[in-house]
C-alpha cells in the first residue's frame, strides 16, 4: 500500500482550490524584483501564511527559474511545531499529496543512511507546516522533482550539517531550510534582533544564532556549518517581518531570505 502523507495546513497558510494556489503564487513569484545569480546550491526561506512571508519567500524561489531543468531533487529542512522530536525526523511515505499535484520521496536518498539521531518518524511530518508550505513554491518553479523532506528537532547542528553532507549531492540537488525569525516582538525590537541574526547568516557565524533569533536555528546553523566547509557565499535576499507584509506592528513575526552558491 502506497503511504502518503497529506497536506496539513491547506486552506489556512496557503489556499486549497488549485487554481487560486497556483495564480498566488505566480503572482508573488512575478512580483518579485529580477536577479541575476548563479544557481543556488541553497536557500533559507520563511514558512509563514503566504499573505504574512509569501513576498519574502517568493525572493528567493524566484532565483530558481532560470534553473528549473537543473535540479531534480530538494532536501528540505524545518522545525518541529507540533510536537517534540528527538534527532533529525525522516518520512516513510512515497509521496506528499498537494493541491496542485503528489510530490515523490526520494527514498533511495535515504535508504542507507546511517546516521545516529536520524530516524523515521512520520508522527512528525503528519501536521508539520514548516516543511508543507514550501512546496506549492518549488512544484511552480521546478516543475518534477523529489523530495528528502526532514524535520529538525532537538538536535546539535553539527548532527544536520553531517546529514547536508550525506545528501550533499551534485548541482541536480537543492537544499531549503525553512525557518521564521524573531517572534511577537514590537516592530522596530524585532528589526534590531533580525538585523544580528542576519549578519550572522552572511558571516556563517552558527555559534551565534538561537531560538530567540530564528524558530529553525538549528537547521540554519547546521547549514552554515556545512556552507562554511565548502566555501559557499551568503547572499541576503530579503528581510522582513509581518509588519511589512500584512499585519500590525506592535506584535510582528520576522522574516528572511537567503542564498548560498
Amino acid at each position: 500500500m502506497t503511504l502518503i502523507r497529506n497536506p496539513a495546513v491547506a486552506g489556512q497558510f496557503y489556499s486549497g482550490n488549485p487554481q487560486e494556489l497556483r495564480a498566488t503564487v505566480a503572482t508573488l513569484l512575478d512580483e518579485t524584483q529580477a536577479m541575476d545569480t548563479p544557481a543556488p546550491k541553497a536557500l533559507i526561506v520563511p514558512h509563514a501564511g503566504y499573505m504574512y512571508s509569501g513576498p519574502v519567500a517568493a525572493s528567493a524561489y524566484a532565483l530558481l527559474r532560470p534553473y528549473r531543468r537543473q535540479y531534480t531533487r530538494v532536501v528540505l529542512l524545518g522545525p518541529c511545531h507540533r510536537m517534540p522530536v528527538n534527532g533529525l525526523a525522516l518520512s516513510s511515505a512515497e509521496a506528499y499529496r498537494m493541491p496542485i499535484g503528489d510530490i515523490p520521496l526520494d527514498q533511495a536518498a535515504v535508504a542507507h543512511l546511517d546516521i545516529p539521531g536520524v530516524r523515521v518518524v512520520d508522527a512528525a511530518h503528519a501536521s508539520e507546516h514548516s516543511l508543507e508550505v514550501h512546496l506549492p513554491f518549488l512544484q511552480a518553479v521546478l516543475g518534477e522533482f523529489a523530495v528528502v523532506p526532514i524535520v529538525v528537532g532537538d538536535a546539535a547542528p553539527e548532527l544536520v550539517a553531517e546529514l547536508l553532507d550525506a545528501l550533499w549531492g551534485g548541482p541536480e540537488t537543492l537544499i531549503v531550510v525553512s525557518s521564521d525569525l524573531s517572534h511577537y516582538r514590537p516592530y522596530f525590537n524585532a528589526r534590531a534582533i533580525d538585523a544580528v541574526t542576519c549578519d550572522a547568516i552572511e558571516n556563517l557565524d552558527a555559534v551565534r544564532l538561537d531560538h530567540d533569533m530564528a524558530c529553525g536555528a538549528i537547521p540554519v546553523a547546521g547549514l552554515l556549518l556545512a556552507a562554511k566547509q565548502r566555501g559557499l557565499k551568503v547572499t541576503t535576499l530579503d528581510l522582513r517581518n509581518s509588519g511589512d507584509t500584512a499585519g500590525e506592528r506592535d506584535s510582528v513575526v520576522g522574516y528572511g531570505a537567503w542564498m548560498f552558491a
